[in-house]
């Protein structure tokens, strides 16, 4: 038996103001191309997020393979955290909690007098 998956696979749409929508028909094409190179889809991961003047007045969200698709305000690509307000507050806020959570544990090493590793600068031959 084999498995694959897709780890990330994001699809973008740019709608001019008298346009509409094809991210249904894209859904659609890219689950049928996945279906037959027998990948899964997860449906949990499944996110949509609007930007710009159609955030005012949203299309009803996508619904592809029979599951509605989440509309939510951040999500993280690449390592990045993208918000609807195109802010970089979420992201900041990310990178610092993970700073803080890193020190509070380097803190703690040291409190418990963990010493250093030692590393080798030369190397020796015998």
């Amino acid at each position: 038996m084999m498995h694959k998956f897709v780890d990330d696979t994001t699809l973008s749409e740019f709608i001019a103001k008298s346009g509409r929508s094809v991210m249904n028909a894209c859904c659609d094409e890219l689950v049928q191309q996945l279906n037959e190179i027998k990948m899964n889809v997860n449906g949990r991961k499944r996110k949509e997020m609007l930007l710009g003047p159609i955030a005012i007045d949203p299309p009803p969200p996508i619904p592809p393979c029979g599951t509605t698709v989440n509309r939510v305000q951040v999500f993280r690509l690449i390592g990045v955290h993208v918000s609807s307000d195109l802010k970089w507050t979420e992201h900041v806020d990310a990178i610092t909690s993970k700073a803080a959570s890193r020190l509070y544990f380097l803190k703690q090493l040291r409190r418990a007098r963990m010493s250093q590793p030692r590393t080798c600068c030369t190397s020796t031959l015998l």
